[in-house]
């Protein structure tokens, strides 16, 4: 911690994500005073909401991908097969 600089931090031990553990919040100081519990489920709610770490959306990202243009090649085969024919 910055010598100087007084900040509240939640600390969200459930974050009912797949992925992450736990999560530290930082909170703007005009939000300080707020009801604990309510900043807790605020928290939550969008710790739940947060989608996969990139890495893994790349992962699928491949694959996505992979199959497109696997279609795409197929598709375009078999219509330059097709023309060749009926020429």
């Amino acid at each position: 911690m910055i010598k100087g600089i007084n900040r509240t931090i939640i600390e969200v031990t459930e974050t009912e994500n797949a992925y992450y553990e736990r999560a530290l919040l930082v909170l703007r100081p005009e939000y300080a005073a707020v009801q604990r519990e309510l900043l807790e489920r605020e928290a939550k709610k969008i710790l739940h909401n947060m989608n996969a770490p990139s890495a893994i959306k790349k992962s699928h990202a491949f694959f996505y991908w992979f199959i497109r243009l696997g279609a795409a090649a197929v598709s375009g085969s078999l219509i330059t097969f097709v023309l060749l024919k009926l020429v």
